[in-house]
């Protein structure tokens, strides 16, 4: 039980960083700098809270896997969703502080590049989304 709710945890985080990256982010880049900037800093926020527990969720649930089932695939589905956590913190939160230092009403072209960049960053958060995906739905296919 613990394997499957790992992948479906990984699968939801996946789903939710693949959106932002391939249908939210390249609609707020079509914005103007002050309503991407408007636009990013609720988006961040309610992101943020959704994809930081779901890693740590499925992180917990794929060591608790990989203990009881043992497989290399639910530890790596677990490095790689944990993963997100100092990734965001080295690379990713810097650019959000940026981002949130700015005010929308005095948005420049700096502001882009800070949201290309985080967007940029971001894609990598997917991509660990997808790894652990991948690994889980190995490890749980091994199960079966």
């Amino acid at each position: 039980m613990f394997g499957a709710l790992a992948l479906a945890t990984a699968a939801i985080f996946f789903g939710a960083a693949f959106y932002v990256s391939f249908a939210e982010q390249p609609a707020r880049l079509r914005l103007n700098d002050v309503a991407a900037l408007t636009q990013w800093a609720p988006a961040y926020r309610r992101g943020f809270a959704m994809q930081a527990t779901l890693a740590v969720v499925s992180g917990l649930l794929g060591l608790a896997a990989w203990l009881v089932h043992g497989g290399v695939y639910f530890i790596w589905g677990a490095v790689a969703i944990l993963a997100n956590w100092p990734y965001t913190l080295v690379a990713v939160m810097p650019v959000n502080r940026r981002l949130e230092a700015m005010s929308p009403a005095t948005a420049t072209g700096d502001t882009r590049k800070f949201l290309v960049r985080w967007g940029r960053l971001h894609a990598i958060r997917t991509l660990l989304g997808a790894l652990a995906t991948a690994f889980y739905l190995m490890a749980v296919w091994r199960l079966i």
